[in-house]
Order: structure tokens, then C-alpha cells, then sequence
């Protein structure tokens, strides 16, 4: 069993790279990449503690990059290009390397956004809650992301966002920090291919992260057959080597449509269950929401073998 999509406490999730390593260890997960958002910072931890417990670590991580081949129309107003996930697998962790540069960009550019969002906030009436707050409740301020802020609304201002459950969990994102939120505030745009290309000659293999929620608006069969060929190919073509077919959030019968449409792409259908702990409470480790999943260990041959 692997699991090649988690996030720890060095970014939005609730295990420490231990917990998170034991928890790992305990349902028998042989090889496990920690991705946490915009950084390798938890790779020195998690790989103590798997070679503790005898699990395969695959350096990771994964970042939110902007598609322009395939801009996203917005309601009366000027089409954008789409914002993505990308996962980055065998990163060069040298914080001299150009990919370990952009990554600092990213964080840099999300410490930013998190003070405009603690203003935003507060204009709406969450007045509690503040940068000394949220790094407490994280640890680090480098790790301080969007579901902190969701987490320290429930607990500052239940008065206004209600008791914490998985719907008004989700709904804390629709309504006020998603991209149609009322605090919502965007980061600064990386491209994919500036990304991409300050890893070239490394060796890391990129996988896009749940492509199906970057690129369609339903879960429809019908439009994903007809949407995620072309994308697929444009990703490939652009230095992609896989994509995330086997993931966490969708059924199995999706997921099987997507590893067809990967491999006839002449892809790699990567996977995971893209776990954030007690941040997603639906969410197990290696098993995803619906419980059934099961990432084959030869994806990761096939990994090591792109790079």
C-alpha cells in the first residue's frame, strides 16, 4: 500500500511528520511522499521517523501554479488562467536549487496573502483573530494556511460560522475564503512552465494533483471524457509525467475512467488520498473518502523510472 498525497503540520494538516509516519505505519503503508504545500522543510523529520518504521519516504511536495492553455471563464468578467495543483516528486532539496527558490517565492507571496486575509476578516467582523493567533494554533508561521484561518474562525466566532462538522466545514471555504468568498484574497500567479523549468535536469517528475477539480465543473463522465484528453496531453507535452487518476476524492469508478484516459495518454496514473488529518476528517490515509483506495505499488516504479 502507498500513499504518494499527504500534508503535515509544516503545512495544512493536523499530524506532526511523526504522527503522521506512525499513523502510516500502523495500516501498513510501505512508501509514503509527504507533500506539504510550498516546501520541503518536514523532509528531514518524516524520513527519520519512516526509516523508524521501515516505510519508503519519496520527497515531495506539492503547489498551486497557473495554467494559461487552458484559462477559466468567469461570469461578466475577463477570462484568467486556471489555478492548479501540482505535485513535484524527487525535488532537489538544496535551498540553493532554482526549484527550492520558487518554492521560498511561494511562501513568501502566501505569508502576504495570510496578513491581507486576517484583514479581510476582521472587516467582516472576525475580530479575534490575528497573525499571533493562527501561529500559535499552527506553530509555525511559515505553515499557516487556509485551513487555519477556517479553523480559528470556528473556534474565535462560532456566533458567525456555526459548530464545526464536514458541511460547515465546507461551507466556511464557499462562503468566505474560497474564490468566491467574501475575504477571499488571491496569491500572486506562478506559471506552470516557470516552475517546471526551474527543475529542469534534476530529475523531479511532476504529477498533476486532482486534475478533475482543476479542470472540470462536474464529475460527469461525459465531460470528462471529453475535457481531460486534451488537457492531459497539453500537460504531457509541457513536462508532465503523470497525473493523479488514483485519487482520494472521487469514486472508483472515476478513478478507473482517469487511469484509462491517463495511460492513453502515455501518462502515469500517480495517487493518493491527499490526507490533511483532522483538518478532513472524511479523509483516511492511504484509503481516501471513500475507503477503497488502493494506489498499485508499480505506479511508483513507474516514477522512479521518469526520472
Amino acid at each position: 500500500m502507498i500513499d504518494l498525497h499527504t500534508h503535515s503540520t509544516f503545512s495544512d494538516g493536523s499530524d506532526t511528520p511523526e504522527q503522521l509516519a506512525e499513523n502510516a505505519s500502523k495500516i501498513g503503508i510501505s512508501a509514503i511522499s509527504l507533500t506539504d504545500h510550498d516546501t520541503t522543510a518536514s523532509h528531514e523529520r518524516m524520513a527519520a521517523s519512516c526509516a523508524q518504521y521501515g516505510i519508503e519516504l519519496i520527497p515531495g511536495t506539492e503547489v498551486s501554479l497557473r495554467d494559461s492553455e487552458f484559462p477559466k471563464q468567469r461570469a461578466g468578467g475577463p477570462s484568467l488562467p486556471r489555478n492548479i495543483h501540482v505535485l513535484a516528486y524527487f525535488l532537489p532539496l538544496s535551498q540553493d536549487h532554482p526549484v527550492q527558490q520558487k518554492l521560498a517565492e511561494m511562501r513568501r507571496d502566501r505569508a502576504e496573502r495570510n496578513e491581507k486575509l486576517v484583514h479581510a476578516l476582521q472587516e467582516h467582523g472576525f475580530e479575534k483573530i490575528n497573525l499571533a493567533y493562527l501561529t500559535e494554533l499552527v506553530g509555525n508561521a511559515d505553515s499557516i494556511g487556509r485551513p487555519h484561518f477556517a479553523q480559528a474562525m470556528f473556534e474565535l466566532h462560532p456566533e458567525i460560522v456555526g459548530t464545526k462538522d464536514p458541511e460547515s466545514w465546507n461551507k466556511i471555504f464557499i462562503d468566505w475564503l474560497g474564490e468566491s468568498g467574501k475575504a477571499h484574497v488571491g496569491r500572486k500567479s506562478m506559471s506552470v512552465e516557470s516552475f517546471l523549468q526551474a527543475a529542469e535536469g534534476s530529475g523531479t517528475v511532476f504529477s498533476v494533483a486532482h486534475p478533475l477539480v482543476n479542470y472540470v465543473s462536474s464529475l460527469s463522465p461525459t465531460e470528462i471524457e471529453d475535457t481531460m484528453p486534451s488537457v492531459l496531453n497539453s500537460l504531457r507535452d509541457r513536462g508532465f509525467a503523470g497525473a493523479e487518476a488514483y485519487y482520494g476524492g472521487v469514486n472508483e469508478k472515476i478513478r478507473g475512467q482517469m487511469v484509462k484516459l491517463t495511460r492513453n495518454a502515455g501518462m502515469i496514473p500517480t495517487g493518493g488520498s491527499d490526507y490533511h488529518g483532522s483538518y478532513k476528517e472524511d479523509v483516511k490515509l492511504a484509503l481516501g473518502r471513500t475507503g477503497d483506495l488502493r494506489v498499485p505499488n508499480e505506479v511508483l516504479d513507474e516514477l522512479k523510472a521518469a526520472r
